[in-house]
């Protein structure tokens, strides 16, 4: 009897640690001090928010999951409209969305006439679904790429050329840039100069126009979820920045996403850009 035990029991330890060794989480939600949280703590973060930011990357499967879970639990919310804002679409194109939700088009029209980001159909499709389906608003944000392309070849100049139609598809001119907010720079560091100001100039009216957007459509009792490449949101630059330049007193969450190669082992220097990091494993499929 006591061999058998001593058989089984090294038996059973080492099959609690092979357990161990080969969980693998899919993802882990960090707080800026490093502790790990659950979905429900960011989740009740977001229930307390007028703004939420999912900063994402743009390939990554795990983020636009997640996204699509927290539109979903926000639109049960009762107190609040949930209204989802995305960078994906550009201000031109909310005639399409507004014909489409309202079914004056069909899918087929608006998915042809849209210039629909590649990978629209696995990462953003259920959201826009999921909105249209449970009639939630659906905020086109961004600043048309033709004129962000102009403002890098020409400056901001180039915008004041415009007519007054293509000027409502932006934030309102001027529009005041600060060249020294460090993620302008880092843009123009990574980018080893080249563009120079402009760079920045045209990175600063996409953030500009989102910003302009998302309080355009803010209301009494309402709540925006906005997605938005995470470099748009990080550190509370950006968007956030030229929000909380525009206006006081809304209550800000933003969401980073990175990935490590280890996720249970992070730098907590790469947790302070957002409030709640969504960290993902390097080895993780993606859409593209």
């Amino acid at each position: 009897m006591k061999t058998f035990l001593l058989i089984i029991i090294p038996a059973l330890f080492l099959l609690g640690f092979t357990k161990a060794e080969t969980d693998k989480p899919a993802y882990l939600l960090y707080n800026p001090s490093g502790d790990i949280i659950s979905y429900n703590d960011l989740l009740e973060q977001a229930l307390e928010s007028d703004l939420i930011f999912f900063g994402e990357l743009h390939n990554s499967a795990i983020a636009h999951w997640l996204q699509h879970e927290l539109t979903r639990d926000l639109a049960e919310d009762p107190s609040r409209d949930l209204i989802i804002g995305m960078e994906m679409f550009e201000a031109y194109q909310q005639v399409l969305i507004d014909e489409y939700f309202s079914g004056l088009i069909s899918q087929r029209s608006f998915e042809s006439e849209a210039r629909l980001w590649n990978n629209y159909q696995t990462d953003y499709k259920p959201v826009v679904e999921f909105a249209r389906e449970n009639g939630l608003k659906l905020v086109a944000t961004n600043i048309p790429r033709r004129y962000a392309s102009s403002v890098y070849m020409q400056g901001m100049s180039a915008l004041e050329s415009l007519d007054n139609r293509a000027k409502s598809w932006m934030a309102p001119l001027p529009i005041e840039v600060d060249t020294e907010l460090p993620s302008y720079k880092n843009i123009l560091e990574a980018a080893q100069g080249h563009g120079g100001d402009n760079l920045i100039y045209a990175q600063a009216v996409k953030d500009a126009t989102m910003a302009h957007f998302i309080l355009l459509n803010m209301g009494i009792d309402t709540r925006m979820f906005h997605l938005n490449g995470s470099y748009h949101s990080n550190n509370r630059e950006g968007i956030v920045w030229y929000i909380e330049d525009t206006v006081s007193g809304y209550q800000i969450l933003t969401i980073n996403t990175i990935t490590r190669d280890d996720i249970q082992q992070v730098d907590p220097e790469d947790l302070k850009s957002a409030d709640v990091t969504l960290v993902v494993p390097s080895r993780m499929t993606t859409t593209y």
